[in-house]
C-alpha cells in the first residue's frame, strides 16, 4: 500500500485538482480513495488486475460526489425571514383596515356579499352567482357599482 500511494499520489491529486478545481479538496478526495481501497482491500489491494485503475476510478467517484454536494449547497438558498413591521406600519394597516370596514358596511348588502366573495374569498362570477341565487350578470354589474362605491366612500374618508 505504501508503495502505490508514493508511486500515484501525486498523479491522482493532478487528476482530482483537474476534475474539482482546487488542490485541498483534490488532495481529500485522493486521501479518501486510499483510506477507502485499504479498508476494503487491505493488504489484498496488490492482488487487483489494475490496483492505479482502481484508485482512478474511486478518484473520479470522489469528485463526481464533491462537485453533487457543490452543486447542491450553490442550489439552495437560504429561506429569507417574513420582514418585520413596525409598530408604525401596524398602526396604519390597522387604520386602513378600519377604514375598509367601515367603507364596506355603507355598501347595499348585495354589493357586500358580492365584494366579499370575490376579494376575499376568490370565487369566480359563476360560484359567486350561484352562492348568492342570482344571475352572473347580476353579480358582474353589483361588483361593478359595488367597487366604484367603495372607491368613492375611500376617497371620502380621505378627505
Amino acid at each position: 500500500m505504501a508503495q502505490l500511494y508514493h508511486a500515484h499520489r501525486m498523479r491522482l491529486v493532478r487528476l482530482a485538482t483537474l476534475l474539482v478545481d482546487d488542490q485541498e479538496t483534490a488532495e481529500d478526495v485522493v486521501q479518501e480513495a486510499f483510506t477507502a481501497a485499504f479498508r476494503r482491500y487491505g493488504a489484498r489491494l496488490g492482488e487487483l488486475d489494475d490496483p492505479p485503475a482502481y484508485l482512478r476510478r474511486c478518484v473520479v467517484n470522489g469528485a463526481r460526489s464533491v462537485l453533487r454536494r457543490r452543486r447542491t449547497a450553490r442550489a439552495w438558498i437560504p429561506p429569507v425571514p417574513p420582514p418585520v413591521a413596525s409598530p408604525e406600519d401596524d398602526a396604519l394597516r390597522a387604520e386602513r383596515d378600519r377604514r375598509l370596514r367601515h367603507a364596506l358596511g355603507r355598501l347595499t348588502r348585495r354589493q357586500r356579499e358580492v365584494l366579499v366573495l370575490r376579494y376575499w374569498e376568490n370565487l369566480s362570477e359563476t360560484e359567486i352567482a350561484g352562492t348568492l341565487g342570482i344571475p352572473s350578470g347580476t353579480v358582474k354589474s353589483t361588483a361593478s357599482r359595488g367597487l366604484t362605491t367603495l372607491h368613492r366612500l375611500l376617497m371620502e374618508d380621505d378627505t
